[in-house]
């Protein structure tokens, strides 16, 4: 299979951007699925603990991507539970 791709890519050179971009976009798009499995909002372990994101400091960021806010200077507001 992998002759018959490069086969193709040696004859066809236009085609390599588009290998490059589509298994570009797959790496990514893994790479976000892994973050997004093992966030604050997702819970492993059912019995060890199992609401983690109320163990959570306030000075962890939670956003993807925060603009203008930084954490480490944030203050608690609220109960421990």
């Amino acid at each position: 299979m992998l002759g018959t791709v490069s086969r193709q890519l040696k004859s066809h050179p236009a085609l390599v951007p588009l290998f490059v971009f589509i298994g570009g976009g797959m790496c990514m798009s893994g790479a976000y699925l892994v973050r997004l499995a093992f966030g604050p909002h997702v819970s492993w372990n059912r019995n060890g603990n199992p609401e983690p994101w109320n163990k959570t400091a306030p000075t962890e960021q939670h956003k993807f991507y925060a603009v203008n806010m930084d954490y480490s200077k944030l203050k608690k507001e609220g109960p421990d539970f």
